[in-house]
């Protein structure tokens, strides 16, 4: 069974920093791209960033270069999103996505996270 599990959101004030975690379990970590996606009430759902296995290839969303970053950790099974300088327009259900191999910023992923909730505001 393959799970992916979200960790790390919750409350926070404008300009903070919050870093999300997701711990991947069922599956060859190593073998697969990871990604984060995001929904706010209302809006359709977006790609965030994304990871290429081996965690050398990255795209980040543009609107969200420079405040965003993703990494991995092939050892521990977990990739994450580190998040600065957030906005109440960030406010939104942060998920958790794995696809085999390769990266794309569709949602063309397989696997899904529950999400998990990012509140920005003061």
């Amino acid at each position: 069974q393959v799970y992916l599990l979200e960790s790390g959101g919750g409350l926070v004030q404008p300009g903070d920093s919050l870093t999300l975690s997701c711990a991947v379990s069922g599956l060859t970590f190593s073998n697969f791209a990871m990604a984060w996606f995001r929904q706010a009430p209302g809006k359709e759902r977006e790609s965030v960033a994304a990871v290429s296995p081996s965690g050398v290839g990255k795209y980040i969303r543009e609107s969200l270069k420079g405040r965003f970053t993703i990494s991995r950790d092939n050892v521990k099974n977990t990739v994450f999103l580190q998040m600065m300088n957030l906005k109440p327009e960030d406010t939104a259900v942060y998920f958790c996505a794995a696809r085999f191999e390769k990266i794309v910023t569709t949602g063309e992923y397989p696997y899904w996270g529950w999400g998990i909730q990012v509140t920005v505001s003061s």
